[in-house]
């Protein structure tokens, strides 16, 4: 008894051992996949790193006393990948990296430049200044300068002409060539078939030019109209024209419905010139920003009045952090100028902003280390091997995810011709068979004729087509003969 009764201890004894140390396991695996890192290699053996960020949604943002965002996620990859720890550190300052006026760095480049920090994972820019500085990795996002705004405060009277927007004028040239061609060919059509009237000499055509006018405008608005089309030939053209317009309008519609809902047209500020010239909304940058020493640099005249502008202006039009540039838009007549793609992720969760077309300035947000650190090529080899297995675009599309589903939509642009080429050429091909068809049916009725008067069906066509395309002066030749004789 005394036996059992020791095995069975012995037995509870190693069962709670054996759960204490799968609890410990586990505990240190969830404690290593949080900081990225590989369990299977002591803590002690892991390098550690410093790593200074800012705060800016979505790359680092805090939620529940706890960083997270874009580059949080990026860091945690890195680690994972290259086996090390980090401590993330905000920077001090909330500076990016400029040159102060005595000659040292600020923000995340000067924490790099002092040691104070290893690495700087951010949404930071890679310019030539701060390489010299710094070593800067092969860029994790590619990004521009744009321009974004809010959309009451580009809401323009529309035109006078607002409803002829939909189409180019390249289109609307087209659409009026394609008008009176027709019109004239129902013209010709329908004075060459024999179908349409029996006597010439003594019979008005239905179909005059002015006639023919209102029958391709009355096909455009989608209206019966008369002279009813009786020859083969006519009705060929007629029912051409009919499926062009129906064709046509079917486009109109859509386009001018999607011009009314894109709102393009009512956004006078496409470009940074359009934004220089206008005297309604005052524009500025992040201070001590790259896209700030981006306009200062360079030589484009556009750009160097943008940047006089803001220089002037300079405590009232820049701007401290991010945040603030994107509440001062929504509030306000102010126009921010700064990295397109954070800019994307503002319109995309504030349905009343928008981001003006032109993009400007190509660049890349790379990690900034110490020049000859043995980690910039390490993190280089890691983030582009990220963006060959489809972790970078799984990041960015987790992290800008659109919240205005408008914003998925299509730019809208005028309809230009090669959209319609293929309408255009039906159009072009069943006039050429009107046309063949009335001539073929002259040529039966002359072929008959010149039986009956045994003459050459050459000559009996050229008299009938001379007689229908001259019938009126042909008409008063015969009445003034007619007269003579009588006298």
């Amino acid at each position: 008894m005394d036996k059992g009764l020791s095995f069975l201890l012995c037995v509870i004894t190693t069962m709670l051992l054996l759960g204490e140390s799968s609890r410990t396991g586990t505990s240190r695996n969830d404690d290593a996949l949080s900081q990225g890192i590989d369990s299977r290699v002591p803590e002690a053996a892991l390098p550690t790193l410093t790593v200074t960020t800012i705060l800016e949604d979505p790359y680092v943002m805090v939620r529940s006393a706890e960083l997270e965002g874009y580059c949080i996620d990026l860091l945690k990859a890195l680690a994972a990948m290259l086996r090390f720890r980090y401590r993330v550190k905000v920077v001090g300052d909330g500076q990016y990296g400029a040159v102060a006026p005595g000659g040292n760095w600020t923000g995340m480049i000067g924490e790099v430049l002092r040691r104070e920090a290893d690495i700087a994972v951010a949404p930071l820019t890679v310019t030539s200044a701060r390489e010299e500085v710094v070593s800067f990795t092969t860029p994790f996002l590619q990004t521009g300068i744009g321009i974004l705004l809010r959309k009451e405060t580009l809401s323009q009277e529309m035109s006078f002409f607002h409803f002829l927007a939909p189409f180019s004028k390249e289109t609307w040239t087209g659409l009026l060539f394609a008008y009176m061609l027709t019109c004239f060919c129902l013209f010709l059509v329908a004075r060459l078939s024999p179908c349409e009237w029996n006597e010439p000499k003594n019979e008005e055509n239905h179909f005059t030019f002015l006639n023919s006018l209102w029958f391709g405008a009355g096909a455009l608005t989608l209206q019966g109209v008369t002279p009813r089309p009786k020859a083969l030939s006519v009705r060929v053209v007629a029912a051409v024209w009919w499926l062009f317009t129906i064709a046509l309008l079917a486009a109109y519609i859509a386009n001018f419905t999607a011009l009314l809902s894109s709102g393009s047209e009512q956004l006078p500020i496409q470009t940074f010139e359009d934004l220089v010239k206008q005297r309604k909304l005052e524009f500025g940058t992040l201070e001590g920003s790259s896209t700030f020493y981006f306009f200062k640099n360079s030589k484009n005249p556009i750009h160097q009045m943008i940047y006089e502008y803001m220089d002037k202006r300079r405590d009232h039009v820049l701007v401290k952090t991010y945040q603030e540039a994107v509440q001062r838009v929504m509030e306000s007549n102010y126009a921010f100028i700064g990295e397109s793609i954070s800019q994307d992720l503002a319109a995309a969760r504030h349905c009343n902003l928008i981001r003006a077309p032109e993009v400007i300035g190509a660049r890349g947000f790379g990690i900034a280390t110490t020049q000859a650190s043995p980690w910039t090529k390490q993190l280089s080899v890691a983030v582009l091997k990220l963006r060959e297995s489809g972790d970078l675009d799984y990041l960015r599309n987790k992290w800008w995810e659109s919240s205005c589903l408008h914003r998925s939509r299509e730019r809208w642009s005028p309809l230009q011709p090669q959209a319609l080429g293929g309408l255009f050429l039906t159009l072009a091909i069943g006039l050429a068979l009107g046309v063949i068809a009335a001539v073929a049916e002259l040529s039966n009725k002359s072929r008959r004729a010149a039986g009956h008067a045994k003459k050459s069906c050459c000559a009996v066509f050229t008299e009938e087509i001379c007689t229908r395309l001259h019938i009126k002066k042909n008409t008063r030749q015969s009445q003034e003969t007619s007269g003579r004789a009588n006298a």
